[in-house]
């Protein structure tokens, strides 16, 4: 195993900069996840882990070596690529033992090292099949097979999932997360799905424009987002950003926007009287009632809950209702905002978070299961 790390890591293809100064530092046996939209640099910071693209400047470390110029296969990284990249004349077992034979392992220890990673992954009665006699799963598994027979120091996953059907990859989802519990090993995971990285990932690091927005666990990131970015980007359905202003009245801060007005609680010391945001998640809101008065837009029935889309004058917003309560488009009701979970961010497009820090979660190790819970149920 081994840590992973980038000091002022820039990437330039030209004129263009990909990626302008990463600081980024994975530990050892971490499962960390690179999210963020298309274009946002996820790809090009794992190819440059991978030896793939070479840093314009800074430093990559895989453990205490220094890897800038280091050529792919003197890594000792093991990379799952989004389309598989199976040799389609060779058999399952000869696509698994590849980079054994490419090292020159013995055919002996080789068939033994193949067969023991099958049977990790379920795949022994396909040792024998083509690629092409194989589903879409299974060949992702194969994948995965060649990459763990030759147990490196570091995996890296490009997207794997993303030709899976939706049931597939919540199945792999969780072969992934009972893998990397059994090897321990450090692994890097690109997606643009934010399921995926919140489920599987010990820490994550969203990214936007080739920068770094924020890294930490994945309760962190959906309770406390660093910027006004990162609250739009996590949690589905979305948060809802409203612009408005902050007030203060010895105190007490309010928040006002054209038909709403709500007490701003547990501000930081950066907060300042003027413009700003307010981001409310779908559990903000009590819809059906309270004093705030809302027309219903839209009412999605997803069977255990209803999403439900209400405008309050020119604004709109989304919040989770039972599924017994139902209402039309053009419906009036009241709506109430909870005070205790709204978050707020400096102006602008990237502003920053200003509700001061929650208190430390009681534990540490917690997983994400409460936060998933919340964001998806």
């Amino acid at each position: 195993m081994a840590d992973v790390t980038f000091t002022k890591v820039q990437k330039k293809f030209g004129t263009f900069t990909a990626v302008p100064g990463l600081d980024l530092d994975i530990r050892e046996g971490e499962f960390v996840s690179l999210l963020g939209p298309s274009g946002c640099g996820k790809t090009t910071t794992l190819r440059m882990l991978a030896g793939l693209e070479f840093p314009t400047s800074g430093e990559i470390r895989i453990g205490d070596r220094v890897v800038n110029d280091v050529a792919p296969g003197q890594r000792d990284i093991a990379m799952v690529f989004q389309s598989y990249a199976l040799y389609p004349h060779m058999t399952v077992a000869e696509n698994i033992a590849y980079p054994l034979k490419k090292r020159g392992v013995a055919k002996a220890e080789r068939h033994e090292m193949v067969a023991r990673t099958a049977e990790m992954l379920q795949i022994t009665p396909l040792l024998a099949r083509k690629p092409k006699e194989l589903s879409g799963g299974q060949q992702q598994r194969v994948a995965l097979g060649r990459a763990l027979v030759r147990d490196p120091k570091v995996f890296l996953l490009d997207e794997p999932l993303s030709n899976l059907d939706a049931k597939l990859r919540g199945y792999m989802r969780g072969e992934l997360i009972e893998l990397h519990q059994r090897l321990g090993r450090t692994m890097v995971y690109v997606t643009h799905d934010q399921l995926e990285a919140m489920t599987m990932s010990d820490r994550i690091a969203v990214m936007e424009g080739g920068k770094l927005q924020q890294f930490a666990p994945p309760q962190d990131v959906y309770r406390e987002p660093a910027n006004r970015f990162v609250a739009g980007f996590i949690g589905t359905p979305g948060m809802t950003l409203i612009d408005g202003e902050l007030a203060r009245n010895g105190a007490d801060w309010r928040f006002d926007a054209p038909g709403i007005s709500v007490p701003a609680l547990e501000l930081g010391d950066q907060a300042e009287t003027g413009p700003a945001a307010m981001g409310l998640r779908p559990e903000a809101l009590t819809i059906g009632t309270g004093d705030i008065a809302a027309e219903i837009q839209l009412v999605e029935q997803t069977g255990h809950e209803n999403i439900v889309i209400v405008r309050v004058g020119e604004i709109r917003l989304t919040g989770r209702t039972q599924p017994h309560q139902v209402w039309s488009p053009g419906d009036r009701v009241g709506m109430a905002i909870d005070p205790d979970m709204t978050h707020f961010f400096a102006a602008g497009p990237t502003g920053a978070r200003l509700n001061a820090p929650l208190p430390p979660r009681a534990d540490p190790a917690a997983t994400s299961a409460p936060m998933l819970k919340e964001m998806t149920s």
